[in-house]
């Protein structure tokens, strides 16, 4: 059985992500949980962390590579931010280092965008664009990468330009639950309804405007027409996945295709998304570019 090189950690608001990892980049251990930052910062970041480090059996001296929330301001250690115009590189070379450890555990920082008129923050996802990209990635790329909070980001030479975060999960997650929407899709189940889907990612994408109106007429439109909740479900998100293209692709279509980092349902709903407007994808699994971004930040602070 081949040796352990390192740990590397993906630590969200509400979630924990763990791979004891080799030189050849094979998983050899991992842990998952949902102690977040949220949870963590009640019991104790470094207690969460060495119970899962003892679970996967990692030795005393193992280095730790972390992403994400972990390295907020109300995380573990703040690991601050690299401003754009930012090198993807740049964001190996200024990893945190968490004071008082036995062992060298590194956080790596987030990108922040600065101009007044567009401010934004990104913590974790920076890692996801050093995998999905790698660091002499050639020509300009646009990288869509959904979630609670979806990040649109332009790369040029390896280099973040600029980005756009939209609040598309959070904006379902409120609308389906606590509006008058939430009567439409009650009980839905897990059915998928892929044509009431794609006509509410048109809609909105060809009418953003009319977004609040769209949404509207999936209550009355049940009312007056009838339908089911799956379907209710589903034009709730379409309405909104299609107002994030309209805002994403502000009107442009790529001359080449869009890098699409999700996993899952998000994966199946987002590349169907481009799909209906005709925007030609290339995927990545979030999660396998976030490990291939942590090995590149491992390899690159302590050559393993």
């Amino acid at each position: 059985m081949s040796e352990a090189a390192y740990v590397a950690v993906d630590w969200g608001t509400s979630s924990f992500r763990l791979w004891l990892i080799d030189r050849a980049g094979k998983v050899l251990g991992e842990r998952r949980s949902d102690e977040g930052m949220m949870a963590a910062g009640k019991v104790g970041f470094a207690a969460v962390l060495q119970s899962h480090l003892d679970a996967v059996g990692a030795a005393p001296a193992l280095p730790v590579i972390i992403c994400g929330m972990a390295g907020a301001r109300q995380g573990w250690v703040e690991a601050g931010y690299v401003d754009t115009p930012a090198p993807l590189a740049s964001v190996l070379k200024q990893a945190a280092i968490v004071p008082g450890q036995d062992r060298d555990i590194r956080i790596l920082p987030g990108v922040a965008q600065r101009d007044r008129r567009a401010p934004d923050v990104m913590r974790g996802e920076e890692t996801q664009l050093l995998g999905a990209l790698g660091l002499d990635a050639a020509g300009d790329a646009l990288v869509c990468m959904p979630g609670t909070h979806s990040k649109w980001v332009s790369v040029r030479g390896g280099t973040v330009e600029r980005f756009a975060t939209f609040m598309t999960g959070e904006l379902f997650s409120a609308v389906s639950r606590e509006t008058i929407l939430s009567h439409a899709a009650a009980g839905a189940d897990e059915a998928q309804d892929v044509d009431a889907f794609k006509s509410a990612v048109m809609a909105a994408f060809e009418r953003p405007a009319l977004t609040a109106n769209l949404l509207f007429q999936v209550r009355s439109g049940q009312l007056l027409h009838g339908g089911t909740a799956s379907a209710a479900r589903e034009k709730i998100s379409g309405t909104l996945i299609g107002l994030e293209l309209a805002g994403g692709l502000a009107g442009e279509v790529p001359k080449t295709a869009i890098t699409l980092v999700a996993s899952g349902r998000l994966q199946t709903l987002y590349q169907l998304a481009f799909d209906t407007v005709a925007i030609s994808v290339r995927t990545i699994g979030a999660e396998e570019a976030v490990r291939r971004g942590l090995s590149m930040a491992a390899a690159a602070i302590w050559s393993v």
